[in-house]
């Protein structure tokens, strides 16, 4: 069986890892942003706050896997949105790519030059 051509396996990896990355960066936004707004607009006092600020840090993994959790989790959470990025990228340019390779092709099968 011949290997996948390296968009197809990207495209593989990039919708296999979207679900298990989309949930923390999920909460992590929605508490940071609520974080700060909470704070800005609603004049929550930092205590009042304080409770985003666990969940948007993952303070609260602590309680079954240590300080490490927390390291573990905001590590993840970067490099799992820098792997979307990227791929995503990747993704983007291949497409405009083919379309460029496509409309030239076209270009030249009309008998025009570019």
């Amino acid at each position: 069986m011949p290997a996948r051509p390296w968009p197809l396996r990207l495209r593989h990896w990039h919708g296999a890892l979207a679900p298990v990355v989309l949930l923390p960066l999920l909460v992590t936004v929605s508490s940071g942003v609520g974080y700060r707004l909470g704070r800005d607009w609603i004049h929550l006092s930092r205590d009042q706050a304080h409770l985003l600020m666990v969940i948007h840090e993952g303070e609260w993994l602590q309680r079954w896997f240590g300080a490490s959790g927390e390291t573990f989790y905001v590590l993840a959470n970067g490099l799992g949105l820098l792997w979307m990025l990227a791929s995503g990228a990747g993704l983007l340019l291949e497409r405009w790519r083919r379309r460029l390779s496509r409309s030239q092709s076209e270009r030249a099968a009309e008998g025009g030059d570019t």
